[in-house]
């Protein structure tokens, strides 16, 4: 699986199988990417590389560090580092983001009101898929 910015300086090869695919409601999320939610899938370190320029990185927040591409802006992912052996690579950033399909919501609680979705999926509260306490 290849992935890229908007400019293509910024590349990604991603071996298979990826940890998770979700799709995320949280504040800074939303505020990375400019939508009222994103989609984003899990690797484990090994499991990618960079085969174009490194993007430049952004602590977001303790403990958090956000990518993107410095000459187009393209968020591309995410560390934390409360899974500081994974990288979470944003699913509209593959060459071909139909390749993985989100099976949960994360930070539910911060979803926006006006955001109405009939997709399904199980939701969740906070950030961390790995412990996953499904609300109702």
């Amino acid at each position: 699986m290849q992935g890229h910015c908007l400019c293509g300086t910024i590349r990604y090869e991603v071996v298979p199988p990826v940890l998770s695919c979700v799709s995320c409601h949280c504040d800074s999320c939303r505020r990375q990417c400019a939508a009222p939610m994103t989609t984003y899938f899990g690797v484990r370190d090994g499991q990618w590389r960079w085969i174009g320029e490194s993007p430049k990185n952004f602590n977001s927040s303790p403990g958090v560090e956000r990518s993107f591409c410095p000459n187009c802006g393209t968020p591309i992912s995410f560390r934390s580092q409360d899974m500081s052996d994974v990288l979470h690579l944003y699913v509209a950033t593959l060459e071909d983001p139909n390749q993985l399909q989100p099976t949960l919501h994360v930070a539910h609680e911060e979803r926006l009101d006006w955001l109405k979705l009939d997709d399904d999926l199980p939701v969740c509260i906070g950030p961390d898929y790995t412990k996953v306490q499904p609300i109702s």
